[in-house]
């Protein structure tokens, strides 16, 4: 009798514990969210005083970007796509910095390499056979020279690229030098079989001057052959490359490390892969070709006025 009393005497003990630790819980609780509500309520209403309004907003910013808005970095200079097709560069502008941007340094891989070009590689990376970018600049400069000094003389210069996306620089590095171009598909024939191939066309006389001296198309008049072909896109036109070869017409060409050096008679080793390295290149020769075009028509008016 004794212990029950006794745990029956505990029980009641621990019971009223609970309730009474229940109880200031509760009442803390209320007091909180109590005190909670006055502080949000002031904290709203602060910030209903200290709000600006749009005027003042807009001035503080502007106050803002002209105290920092020159501070961190800047972006610049970026590639835009293009650029070098409407405005390229001179061949006075090769650097190699601009090779490297273009990415004209990158080779195919290791396993589809052509031995002759071991010449103009500089190393191997990731598997890739990395181009020399001084024999770049060195090879793109002698080609640009040898456009320059047949335009120079009234010679006349194709400028051949069949592949997707080149149609663009290909009429424009034509247009700059005074020359034609090519960029659908090359017509079997066109210089071995001239005869044929382009007995539908017209023939006209140009002085020095690039005017048209016949009214009349020439009668009877053999097609003509082209003084140099600029061809950026070598594994498409072998065909092409074939018959300069059999007809004696110096050739320039993009090759690549799986290209053959010897199919052209002035090869630039670069990434054939890349179209902004083949822009880059059809921007410089074009450049090339007008400044030769335009010291002919010079001389030729000068010529003209004496």
């Amino acid at each position: 009798m004794i212990l029950r009393n006794s745990l029956l005497r505990q029980s009641r003990l621990t019971s009223q514990s609970l309730s009474r630790t229940l109880a200031r819980k509760s009442l803390s609780t209320s007091r909180g969210e109590e005190q909670g509500g006055v502080r949000s309520t002031d904290v709203e209403a602060a910030n209903e005083e200290s709000a600006f309004t749009a005027a003042e907003a807009y001035t503080n910013f502007k106050h803002f970007k002209s105290t920092t808005g020159k501070l961190g970095s800047t972006i610049a200079p970026h590639y835009q796509p293009y650029v070098l097709v409407n405005h390229p560069p001179s061949p006075q502008n090769i650097t190699l910095e601009l090779l490297l941007a273009s990415g004209a340094h990158l080779g195919h891989l290791t396993s589809l390499w052509n031995p002759s070009n071991a010449r103009y590689i500089h190393g191997i990376r990731d598997g890739i056979h990395i181009l020399s970018l001084e024999i770049i600049a060195a090879h793109l400069r002698r080609a640009a020279k040898v456009v320059e000094g047949i335009a120079r003389n009234g010679g006349t210069i194709i400028f051949l690229g069949t592949r997707d996306g080149q149609a663009r620089c290909v009429v424009q590095a034509a247009r700059l030098a005074g020359g034609f171009h090519v960029f659908d598909w090359w017509v079997p024939g066109t210089i071995t079989n001239a005869q044929k191939t382009l007995e539908y066309g017209l023939v006209v006389e140009k002085d020095m001057r690039d005017r048209v001296v016949s009214e009349k198309p020439v009668a009877d008049a053999n097609p003509i052959r082209p003084d140099l072909v600029v061809c950026f896109s070598p594994l498409e036109d072998k065909v092409a490359l074939h018959e300069c070869a059999l007809a004696g017409v110096p050739t320039i060409g993009i090759i690549d490390t799986d290209v053959d050096p010897t199919r052209v008679t002035y090869p630039i080793p670069c990434n054939d892969d890349s179209l902004r390295a083949v822009q880059l290149v059809a921007g410089i020769l074009g450049r090339a070709g007008q400044a030769g075009r335009e010291a002919r028509i010079r001389a030729a008016e000068m010529t003209a006025s004496h």
